[in-house]
């Protein structure tokens, strides 16, 4: 079974080695170097390969090649060279000797979430951090991990969703987001913030979203009822004299503006945060928490049943993607550069393989 595998393989892929960026160390942009040369992964017994097509860029990336999670919790020590991506959208190619042949040429996302068989929190590792990711031509994954999905969406479209679209739906999941409740969204032109406000208003909940004051348009046009600009002097104030406090405070900023932004929760209200973009350490008022009988919610490892929601959502055409810009493989330095400059709303994608 194995050899008549990897003859398949041979036969789909066409060659033993693949392009791909590669990661050689915490660092700057220059620790990411091109490389044309990379083997093309075998899958293990219950793994599948699948052919990348594009692979969605996000703040993950970023922080992993930076260093930035070394003092956050964020999984172990880290085996350079590594090829960073955690949202791969491709086919499958090849399939381990456990896996229903069934699944090759099947198109495929795939949860980055690698999950412990003893479902362990602390034990389960990331797709493009603790193993090779999707920036190269071919990723091996566990088979649970690449969810077929039946949609016209192209690859493009596909590859701005996983990974914040499902950090997003965590984080709504985690806070019981109901219809008719207002939830406040930080960071709303970003793509966990884009994805916030699609998702809630699924959910038939009203939307509040700050961002900045040239992306006031933009954001509402994906459907926020109420968009502030952030730097506007008692933002606090404002908030709640649209929504009389909110519900929900779904936070991927944190930063300066925390303390003001807490204080608009309503008693039994809760707050979910998956991201600190302006800044991990905040002034938290204890009382604030305890007297309003608030709920806190850490949201990272996401329960498998996220992510199938997710792509049943994307199925029933019920959210839509925001692609900003896309760029070659070869140029994908130059796109996290650009990435990093926050100018965009939407979505970041590398285009790495052919869509047919």
């Amino acid at each position: 079974m194995a050899t008549h595998l990897h003859r398949e393989k041979k036969q789909m892929t066409g060659s033993s080695t693949m392009r791909g960026f590669v990661l050689n160390g915490h660092g700057g942009l220059d620790m990411l170097e091109y490389r044309d040369d990379l083997p093309v992964p075998e899958p293990a017994a219950d793994e599948v390969v699948v052919e990348v097509v594009a692979c969605g860029m996000n703040n993950t990336d970023v922080n992993t090649r930076t260093g930035w999670y070394a003092n956050g919790g964020w999984g172990g020590e880290l085996a350079f060279p590594l090829i960073q991506g955690a949202d791969p959208a491709g086919r499958v190619v090849s399939i381990g000797s456990d896996v229903d042949p069934g699944r090759i040429g099947e198109r495929v996302m795939i949860d980055a979430w690698i999950r412990s068989p003893s479902g362990a929190l602390g034990d389960a590792t990331y797709l493009g951090s603790e193993r090779d990711g999707g920036y190269a031509e071919y990723v091996a994954v566990p088979s649970v991990n690449a969810h077929r999905i039946d949609t016209d969406r192209s690859y493009v479209e596909l590859a701005s969703f996983p990974c914040s679209y499902a950090t997003a739906e965590h984080m709504l999941h985690r806070a019981g987001v109901i219809e008719g409740q207002w939830v406040l969204v930080t960071g709303a032109s970003g793509g966990v913030g884009n994805a916030l406000i699609q998702l809630a208003k699924r959910r038939g909940a009203n939307v509040v979203a700050l961002t900045s004051a040239s992306k006031i348009y933009g954001v509402g046009r994906i459907g926020a009822d109420v968009v502030l600009d952030r730097s506007m002097e008692d933002v606090d104030q404002a908030i709640i004299g649209e929504t009389g406090g909110v519900d929900v405070f779904a936070d991927v900023v944190g930063g300066n503006v925390f303390a003001a932004l807490f204080e608009t929760i309503k008693p039994g209200g809760h707050y979910t945060v998956a991201g600190a973009i302006g800044g991990p350490v905040v002034p938290l008022d204890l009382r604030t928490l305890y007297l309003k009988d608030i709920t806190m919610h850490g949201a990272s490892v996401l329960p498998p049943i996220v992510f199938e929601n997710l792509i049943s959502y994307i199925e029933r055409a019920e959210i839509r993607p925001l692609v900003a810009a896309t760029y070659p493989l070869e140029r994908l330095p130059e796109a996290q550069e650009e990435f990093i400059k926050k100018g965009h709303v939407g979505a970041f994608v590398i285009e790495i393989g052919e869509s047919s």
